[in-house]
């Protein structure tokens, strides 16, 4: 592992990324004792899975779901590391005025990291899970 890094240095790493500053996403929980982080991402019309729907498309939500895993990782690791593969299931239709998705790091190895991932819509309601594989080893 690195050193540790701040919320801000997480930031940074966001505002790198055009298409997660598209997305909007904003850390709302950082707990690196636990491997736990949690990101918010505003519901948009450019998100609707068809117009006046209301409802979030499944690309977006699994995009959230690969960006909370990774920022995961990169709390416990201190470096960007790359998405090796992930899974989304969709349990419900997921609309609202936002969507939170929350990571927890259950394995960071030598070289892989697995993160279990939950997201919620605006009213606490399970709307998918997720499960990805990372690289643990920076760099």
């Amino acid at each position: 592992m690195s050193e540790r890094l701040t919320i801000d240095d997480l930031k940074r790493f966001i505002d790198t990324s055009p298409f997660i500053r598209f997305l909007g996403l904003e850390i709302e929980e950082v707990d690196e004792a636990k491997g736990v982080l949690a990101m918010k991402m505003p519901m948009r019309p450019e998100l609707e899975r068809a117009d006046g729907t209301g409802q979030v498309h499944g690309g977006p939500i699994a995009s959230l779901i690969d960006t909370v895993g990774d920022f995961a990782v990169i709390l416990t690791v201190g470096a960007p590391v790359p998405t090796i593969n992930f899974r989304t299931d969709y349990l419900r239709p997921a609309g609202g005025s936002y969507l939170i998705g929350k990571a927890t790091v259950r394995r960071a190895g030598r070289t892989v990291a697995v993160v279990d991932i939950d997201v919620f819509d605006d009213q606490g309601r399970l709307c998918a899970i997720g499960r990805g594989c990372y690289g643990s080893k920076a760099g």
